[in-house]
């Protein structure tokens, strides 16, 4: 007999029908039993009465997650034993025949309990784990989320192609995952960062549009947002592309539709602002900064150009925040904030606050009268406000009150849930100094174009010129968290060995590198440009997660350990020998 999900059960009164599914619960109620069966559609009652002798000796043994099947009548409960929680609750199975199709130990994690066990538990039984209903959710929601990308990208003439998993090692910023080759003792592919070659011969290759759900592999450090070893992008490239405007604009539309449609959020604004890095970096002291709030940072250099307070007169940059409230915060809270400041590198963390019209704070004795006036001013401050001060190098100044600036937001619950801010910060350097190396090194990758093109490098000498000149890159930010990178495609063999050059990098170190691109680019290679979103970093903001395992079938834990697996594992000595390793 066909198999009936617990969904359907409600429409067959009267029919004899068989059900398949794990034990949810089993009670005995004084000679008649009740289970209840769960399949992926949800739960329905079974009744076994004692006179189906086999059936009820069967379900005396029944333990919770046996895997069951029974066949029987269904019928509608009496009057008082409905059960408006359940889909099904009007009705239940009258038991005939009953059979184990598989029996279960007792289970190491409860998946259905509301304490649950610790991740690392969970993460070791993941196949239970999964079980739980939030995990059914996530991982029908993200099967869901693929099919409205795919939708979205072929209705825009984008083909479908997948890219190599064993490639070469590639320069994008983060370690390779190596693969020795048996055939060719002593070489190694490597596990792709990005499929991002690929996808410029594709292009060089004539395909109009190319995109790929696509698995990637970076040897990162993992972190609550950032899985570790391999996770999934939307890859996009676009051919005689030679703006990054056209790139952002195409793919706004997808963002927003998975921002309201597929996840019911709304947006902050519908148009979806372009904010320069420099201005970011300024403005939010991030690169990827979270608009649900303002708090914004306020330059106070001039204001303090005079000053007499020592911390201030001997600063390159002083800015500010305000606080909203800030009053309420106590002694010890903002001992909690001095300490996160100090861990981006700020020396203290000097502040004032508002009460009865007056400024109270352990520095206000050291500023004039005008000073404090005009800071209140500047920063729009009023009584039961704090302002909180940067005093140090630009750079400094920004990452520390960036970073109290989140997490301020975060302690007075500023960052709302069910909205989607969104922003694509554009112009980013093309270099950055590598403080690890002291060096100037690549900014994001070296495949993107320097505005101005060839012109840009030309005379970029020293240092500070190198780190002036500005790539057609962009990132898209989500609520804080860089959710897309792109840009416009270096298309140009004399551009490439010109960026190369300015680091040091000699004509056969970049074609032994990139020696199918830069043959391929001699053959007509047209304008292009694209971007990847991080489709798991992605989903779990807008499924509200701030855990990106959580939303991940079977992610490695916080060590980049599989803890399920035994992965990674050491190789039989024989598998070494035959690699050459």
């Amino acid at each position: 007999m066909k198999r009936i999900l617990s969904d359907e059960v409600t429409a067959r009164v009267g029919e004899t029908v068989t059900a398949k599914g794990w034990v949810q619960a089993r009670r005995d109620h004084g000679g008649v039993i009740f289970v209840d069966l769960r399949d992926h559609t949800g739960l329905v009652q079974l009744v076994i009465n004692p006179e189906q002798a086999e059936a009820f000796a069967i379900a005396e043994t029944a333990r919770d997650e046996f895997v069951l099947q029974a066949t029987g009548e269904v019928r509608a409960r009496g009057e008082g034993l409905v059960n408006p929680n359940i889909a099904s609750g009007g009705v239940e199975i009258v038991v005939e025949d009953f059979a184990v199709l598989n029996r279960a130990e007792a289970l190491p994690i409860q998946p259905f309990s509301e304490a649950q066990a610790n991740e690392e538990l969970r993460l070791k039984y993941r196949y239970l784990d999964l079980r739980r209903p939030k995990m059914q959710r996530m991982l029908k929601k993200r099967a869901e989320m693929f099919t409205h990308i795919r939708r979205f990208m072929e209705q825009l003439d984008f083909t479908e192609v997948s890219t190599p998993i064993l490639a070469n090692s590639s320069p994008e910023g983060a370690r390779d995952f190596l693969i020795p080759s048996r055939l060719h003792e002593g070489k190694f592919y490597a596990l792709p960062q990005a499929p991002q070659q690929f996808k410029q011969l594709l292009m060089v290759g004539g395909l109009h549009r190319y995109y790929q759900l696509a698995a990637c592999f970076r040897d990162e450090d993992p972190r609550a947002d950032r899985l570790y070893g391999e996770f999934y992008q939307l890859d996009a490239e676009m051919s005689f592309v030679d703006d990054g405007e056209t790139v952002r604009s195409t793919f706004d539309p997808l963002i927003k539709q998975l921002s309201t449609e597929f996840a019911g959020k709304k947006l902050l604004s519908e148009d979806i602002p372009r904010i320069s890095y420099a201005e970011a970096m300024e403005k939010y002291g991030s690169d990827k900064p979270d608009l649900r709030f303002g708090m914004e940072l306020t330059e106070l250099t001039d204001v303090f150009s005079t000053t007499e307070f020592g911390v201030f007169k001997n600063a390159e940059c002083i800015k500010a925040i305000c606080v909203k409230n800030g009053v309420s915060l106590s002694r010890k809270q903002i001992d909690t904030f001095t300490d996160i400041a100090k861990g981006e590198g700020a020396g203290g963390l000097a502040y004032i606050t508002y009460e009865n019209g007056e400024a109270k704070s352990p520095i206000a004795k050291f500023l004039s009268e005008a000073e404090l006036e005009t800071v209140k001013t500047k920063l729009g401050a009023s009584d039961g406000d704090a302002i909180f001060f940067g005093a140090d190098t630009r750079k400094t100044v920004n990452k520390v009150l960036g970073k109290l600036r989140s997490e301020f937001a975060d302690h007075f619950e500023l960052k709302d849930p069910g909205t989607i801010a969104l922003c694509w910060i554009v112009d980013f350097p093309f270099y950055e100094w590598d403080e690890s190396r002291q060096k100037v090194d690549f900014g994001h990758n070296p495949f993107s174009m320097p505005k101005g093109g060839l012109s840009a490098l030309k005379n970029a000498e020293t240092d500070e010129e190198k780190l002036a000149i500005v790539a057609d890159q962009y990132d898209m930010v989500m609520n804080g968290y860089e959710i897309c990178s792109g840009g416009v495609r270096n298309h140009n063999p004399d551009v490439l060995y010109k960026v190369f050059g300015l680091l040091g990098y000699d004509k056969t170190y970049v074609e032994e590198k990139f020696g199918a691109m830069l043959s391929a680019f001699k053959y007509g290679a047209p304008p292009h440009a694209g971007c990847a979103f991080g489709v798991d970093r992605m989903f779990m903001e807008l499924m509200g997660e701030s855990n990106i395992r959580e939303v991940i079938a079977f992610p490695k834990n916080g060590s980049g350990v599989d803890v399920m697996m035994n992965s990674p594992s050491t190789i039989d000595p024989a598998q070494l020998k035959e690699l050459g390793l």
